[in-house]
């Protein structure tokens, strides 16, 4: 079908009022992409498998008798109002890329195939890189399970409900033993290849971030009636958090967010008897990054730490072969996790390519990649696959 056919069936599913997406883990919106994933995958003639975790790998040439194979692949699920690239652009673009691959008739030596990981935003369930941490075993399967969206439904009964069995849940030696390579394209967040010639570059390495959960406790009260002096808000206390963050981060050159919220009993005549707010922080050196957090904690704002993702360099060999391949293509870190980064700390030798993003805006709307740089990033990405799954390149 190519990219751009395969790009327009994608588009319109799970198409917010904003503009931007709202495509959740094990949601019918989730569904629909999976059904799209296997469709797709069906007619190119691909073996569509389900690991434990829920994630979808579609293969051309079998990895269990003809294997490790190269795979490419991303996620399809999105942040709340997110934009349409951050995901769908790697999976749409490793079709493409396997199908322009076939039709030029390219003779693998070893399998490839195309990866789609469940709930990579941890926009539901909180938990980013959720499908890639339970496949590997970074993220213990009794804790998946258990985990709450907003609504108070439980990881396990949205799976059961998706017709996922969350009893199957944990790491699948099965499946990463399938993987030889694995190569995740992704559209640029942020503005390393705005200002470049290039429209494609090698990822080197993902910074070190976690996510923080902090709980400010007041006393419920009328808006109208109660006197300030009398008050135990803890929105004042959310104000505090905020600010403090900002300062603490720009102490140690480092990033931070609260970006998610939750007020009880949330009514604009109430008084809040508490708030839980999340912290996102992150920075090219762990030091940095965990110096945030010890101020907030000194400022007795007491964060509690949800999850944490050391610094990932990707393979470096390979990096900088593939930045030869594609006829020196900038090599740039990231900020931003991926599960090509859960795979890396899992010991599979991975790489990332990115997409010029022209805004350089990302997890919004105004999120973008032009055609053309879209178009460059399959042609890339078959390179690199033709590299890898050829005769040539060195074994891992």
């Amino acid at each position: 079908m190519g990219f751009d056919a395969l790009w327009a069936e994608l588009e319109p599913v799970g198409r917010a009022s904003s503009g931007g997406y709202r495509r959740y883990a094990w949601t019918p919106e989730d569904r629909t992409l999976r059904e799209w994933f296997t469709s797709s995958a069906a007619g190119l003639g691909l073996d569509v498998t389900t690991d434990r975790a829920g994630n979808l790998w579609a293969w051309w040439g079998s990895p269990d008798t003809d294997g490790p194979g190269v795979v490419m692949g991303s996620h399809l699920d999105s942040v709340p109002d997110g934009g349409a690239f951050d995901g769908p652009l790697g999976v749409v673009s490793a079709f493409a890329a396997l199908e322009s691959l076939r039709d030029s008739g390219f003779s693998p030596a070893k399998p490839i195939g195309v990866a789609c990981f469940g709930d990579e935003e941890g926009a539901r369930f909180g938990i980013a890189c959720a499908g890639s941490r339970l496949l590997t075993g970074v993220l213990d399967a009794d804790r998946a399970r258990g985990l709450r969206d907003g609504d108070g439904v439980t990881m396990a009964e949205a799976m059961s409900a998706a017709g996922v069995d969350p009893a199957r849940v944990g790491r699948d030696d099965e499946t990463l033993r399938r993987v030889a390579h694995f190569v995740e394209l992704h559209v640029e967040q942020g503005r390393g290849l705005v200002h470049s010639a290039a429209a494609v570059g090698v990822g080197s390495s993902i910074w070190p971030h976690g996510r923080w959960r902090v709980d400010l406790a007041g006393r419920a009260d009328h808006a109208g009636t109660t006197a300030l002096v009398d008050r135990d808000d803890p929105m004042l206390e959310l104000a505090r958090l905020v600010t403090s963050a900002r300062t603490a981060a720009e102490r140690r050159s480092a990033l931070a967010t609260v970006g998610k919220v939750l007020v009880s009993p949330n009514g604009v005549n109430a008084i809040p008897s508490r708030v839980t707010a999340w912290l996102d922080a992150r920075a090219s050196e762990e030091t940095a990054v965990r110096a945030v957090v010890a101020d907030l904690a000194a400022a007795g704002l007491e964060p509690v730490e949800e999850s944490w993702t050391p610094r990932t360099p990707f393979d470096r060999s390979l990096a900088v072969q593939l930045s030869a391949l594609l006829q020196g293509a900038p090599v740039l870190e990231t900020g931003a996790g991926h599960d090509a980064g859960v795979l890396a700390q899992a010991g599979i030798p991975t790489a990332m390519l990115f997409v010029r993003n022209p805004t350089g805006v990302s997890h919004s709307p105004e999120e973008h990649a032009e055609p053309a740089d879209c178009h460059a990033g399959v042609e890339a990405l078959a390179s690199v696959v033709r590299a890898l799954a050829g005769h040539t390149w060195p074994a891992p």
